[in-house]
């Protein structure tokens, strides 16, 4: 097999499964064990994969600038944030997270809603603003411009004395087993605080997003009591969450 054949096949084997176990493609490939580590890392420094320790997880396809992430899968972040805006009710103290499906969520809350929403976000703050009847939280921090959300030990030590009734974690990359992960450390950081700060935490987590890995994990998959998703996510790719126990979330 050549090696555009063996990398083609390798991908393929990484969408259907998920997750590769390097030393069992030898035998599927028909080839060394030395052939297929070689594979795996050409693979990695062409950003198809991401190597972890004895094997490979599906790359987040995330686009890596704030600008790129805001106009990369609009739809599905829409229908994402429409089918977490469900768990709304007057009156609740809210964390919302940044990011470009945060926004979208700030337009799919309901007309005349109100309660109180926590951001460390100023572009999600803005639009929260916006908005008549929230009362809106910003937290403070060093503002990390890839983001466009505040970091640091300000922003640590805020979030910690914060119980709220819901969390929207914005979402770079999801995996049942590897867990939740973003590219950025700091952000990392904060996300590590933010899913212990509320009753209930909702991953905001478009199809694109579901079964990958980024740089940075920094919680389990069952650190998500909810999993806010597009309606056309087929079964199979959400089944390993539903077995964690996360609640799934499609809006039509």
């Amino acid at each position: 097999m050549l090696k555009e054949e063996r990398h083609r096949r390798i991908l393929e084997l990484l969408e259907t499964e998920g997750r590769l176990v390097a030393a069992d493609l030898p035998q599927r490939l028909g080839v060394s064990g030395h052939t297929v580590r070689r594979d795996l890392d050409e693979l990695a420094d062409a950003s198809s994969l991401r190597r972890v320790h004895g094997g490979a997880l599906a790359r987040s396809p995330v686009a890596s600038t704030y600008e790129g992430r805001a106009t990369q899968a609009v739809d599905g972040k829409i229908a994402t944030a429409r089918a977490a805006a469900t768990l709304l009710e007057p009156g609740q103290v809210v964390i919302l997270d940044g990011g470009s499906t945060a926004l979208h969520l700030v337009d799919a809350i309901p007309p005349g809603h109100t309660g109180t929403f926590v951001t460390h976000s100023p572009p999600v703050a803005a639009a929260l603003g916006r908005r008549s009847g929230l009362e809106v939280v910003t937290v403070g921090g060093t503002l990390d411009r890839r983001a466009m959300v505040a970091v640091g030990a300000a922003t640590i030590q805020a979030f910690g004395g914060i119980s709220a009734d819901l969390c929207f974690l914005g979402v770079w990359a999801l995996h049942a087993e590897r867990g939740i992960s973003t590219a950025y450390y700091e952000e990392a950081e904060v996300r590590r605080v933010l899913v212990g700060c509320a009753d209930r935490v909702v991953g905001l987590v478009s199809q694109e997003k579901l079964g990958t890995a980024a740089a940075f994990t920094f919680a389990p998959a069952t650190a998500l009591t909810h999993l806010a998703t597009e309606p056309d996510v087929p079964d199979a790719v959400l089944r390993p969450f539903a077995e964690l126990g996360l609640h799934i979330l499609q809006a039509g």
